[in-house]
């Protein structure tokens, strides 16, 4: 959770700023999208192959492996003097983000049990987030005193990652040990085996994959991309009021993620995840007719319902397959959503150019509407005997 504490607050230290930065560099709102989708090409490709690493040679390695590469990837971020830098940086970071973010939820997956999964890790979700929730303001302050809005003023965001992320690789090295449960695993098949294994044994593995990368959308067209962008854009928002949506949405997650685990350990997971998700789509719908920055921050507030739904998504793929096989699972819908990666940011980038920037925000909702009614066609994991339990 430490770890996990630490790459979150480095992350949302600069993410409200980072496509700010990269238009300050040339980009135009094409460039920006077409950018992060190039840089979305590792994140798809190491994807699969870290899970069934992870299955085999453990997380503790995974983690000392992504922590070097986002620390490289940040060092390319404070160097760049043009976007087209951009993309080298965007293809490094994204690379040990996605082995980080693989690697992370098996560690929850294998060590919780099924009736306290959902609550488990809505707690490492809350103490992760929580100093994400100071991140955008001191993100704030050190742009305002560096010069503003602009890449000058930006650029010592990621000297700070580079800093943060050094202390964060010293700390795995020293600290970090193979969960007890995960050294006891065995896997005897070799790549594409245990891959035919995984298809074979999941439950309804190929609608949960095909819900999740739809679902995985607003993410990487969205938050990482055309949010802030938007904002800053047409809606006229300085970098105090960015920081304060980044703060916002990390307000729910803070707030409602244990509670929110509880309800999804008592009622089910499917429930949940329509619920947040459509609270995130009344977001969506409240950026684009923000009047002023009130209707902003609100905005961020609600957006922070999309982590909820993402915590209790992890949560509901741990249950739809046997515990060896969970570093393989989150392998394989890390590379469909790493391919959404690289398809949503371009798509979103013609969206704003050919039928303009609220386009964008519309498609969104359309594809998360498609999403649930995938997710109709899943079973509910949680168990009638763990729901009276709880």
């Amino acid at each position: 959770m430490l770890r996990a504490a630490g790459t979150y607050f480095l992350r949302t230290l600069v993410l409200q700023y980072q496509p700010i930065y990269i238009a300050a560099l040339g980009a135009t709102a094409y460039q920006l999208g077409a950018a992060n989708s190039i840089g979305g090409l590792s994140a798809a490709a190491i994807a699969l192959p870290t899970g069934w690493l992870a299955d085999r040679y453990g997380v503790r390695r995974i983690f000392l492996a992504a922590m070097a590469l986002v620390l490289f990837g940040a060092f390319l971020f404070a160097s760049a003097q043009t976007w087209v830098i951009i993309i080298p940086a965007l293809l490094i970071g994204n690379l040990g983000l996605q082995m980080e973010s693989t690697a992370c939820p098996t560690v929850c997956g294998s060590c919780l049990k099924d009736e306290e999964r959902a609550t488990g890790m809505g707690l490492c979700d809350t103490l992760a987030a929580t100093p994400g929730l100071i991140a955008p303001l001191i993100g704030a302050i050190v742009i305002t005193r560096f010069g503003g809005l602009n890449a000058g003023g930006i650029r010592p965001l990621y000297y700070l990652q580079i800093i943060g992320f050094s202390l964060i690789l010293i700390f795995v090295l020293a600290e970090f040990r193979e969960p007890k449960r995960r050294r006891e695993l065995k896997i005897s098949s070799g790549f594409s085996g245990s891959i035919r294994e995984l298809l074979a044994r999941g439950i309804r593995l190929k609608s949960w994959i095909l819900f999740v990368s739809l679902s995985s959308i607003p993410l990487y067209m969205g938050t990482m991309v055309y949010v802030p962008f938007f904002a800053a854009e047409m809606k006229h928002a300085d970098e105090i009021v960015l920081g304060g949506m980044a703060m916002a949405s990390v307000v729910m997650p803070l707030l409602l993620s244990i509670p929110v685990g509880r309800v999804a350990d008592r009622i089910g997971r499917k429930k949940v995840l329509y619920l947040t998700m459509s609270i995130y789509c009344l977001s969506l719908l409240l950026l684009v007719y923000a009047v002023d920055s009130t209707m902003l921050l609100l905005s961020g507030v609600l957006q922070g319902f999309l982590t909820l739904a993402a915590v209790t998504r992890g949560a509901m793929t741990a249950e739809l397959v046997p515990t060896a096989l969970l570093g393989r699972t989150f392998g394989i819908l890390g590379l469909f959503t790493g391919l959404i990666m690289i398809v949503a940011p371009i798509i979103g980038g013609i969206l704003w150019s050919a039928t303009g920037p609220e386009s964008v925000f519309y498609s969104i909702i359309v594809v998360q509407v498609l999403s649930m009614l995938v997710l109709l066609t899943m079973p509910e994991t949680l168990s009638k005997e763990h729901a009276t339990s709880r």
